[in-house]
């Protein structure tokens, strides 16, 4: 957990949303146990239904992991739709495909092994719903990579647009402020991208506050 969002406001949020299956909550156990960032039942319950929302039948991620937040895209897209993983990280890759086929979602997802922002240029649009979770300092140039490929009516969704890691939630809102402080790269990352996407007259962007908080922003 987080001191940016409450433990007890996230409690409430994953008590509200979608249950997750056996094999999400077996996700949560290995996230927990390797000490491995996701972005949590609360949050993938909101990712799914965003998809559902805007009848996503492609998705594309910047940064997949071992497949967490794949995996409750994969439950919103139809049969023939298709989610795109992007990781860095073998293990990683064979273990996501392990998932997604125990969850009967092999038929409608593609796991990429290399950098997504390469991998996304090998790519015809449109997507439906892209996500952003790769290396913060990069956020920006992950947008600029696709957003000509997102379907009009579509979102682009930003994982850790609040904290992190190596984020500072108070530096990071005096930047957005329009302040100007010393901080760490990917806290600069996370506000160039913020100030981007609002930015794009194309886009209409606001924020999820859970787990580690959620741009989203739509292509009008």
């Amino acid at each position: 957990m987080n001191d940016v969002v409450p433990e007890h406001i996230e409690r409430f949020a994953r008590l509200v949303g979608p249950d997750g299956d056996e094999v999400v909550a077996e996700m949560d156990a290995h996230a927990e146990e390797t000490g491995f960032p996701t972005v949590g039942p609360a949050v993938g319950g909101w990712l799914r239904l965003l998809a559902r929302m805007v009848d996503a039948r492609r998705v594309f991620e910047f940064g997949s992991g071992f497949g967490y937040s794949a995996y409750w895209f994969a439950g919103a897209v139809p049969t023939e739709g298709e989610v795109v993983l992007t990781e860095f990280d073998a293990e990683n890759c064979e273990r996501a495909r392990e998932y997604l086929a125990r969850g009967g979602y092999d038929d409608r997802t593609v796991v990429e092994q290399g950098d997504a922002i390469e991998t996304v240029e090998r790519y015809d649009g449109p997507f439906d719903v892209v996500l952003v979770d790769n290396e913060k300092e990069r956020y920006t140039e992950a947008f600029e990579a696709v957003r000509e490929k997102v379907a009009p009516g579509g979102v682009v969704l930003a994982d850790n647009a609040m904290t992190a890691g190596p984020i500072d939630f108070d530096a990071l809102t005096e930047l957005v402020a329009g302040g100007d402080v010393e901080t760490t790269d990917a806290t600069r990352g996370i506000a160039d991208y913020l100030e981007t996407v609002r930015a794009a007259p194309d886009f209409e962007t606001t924020l999820l506050p859970v787990g580690e908080g959620v741009a989203v922003s739509f292509h009008r």
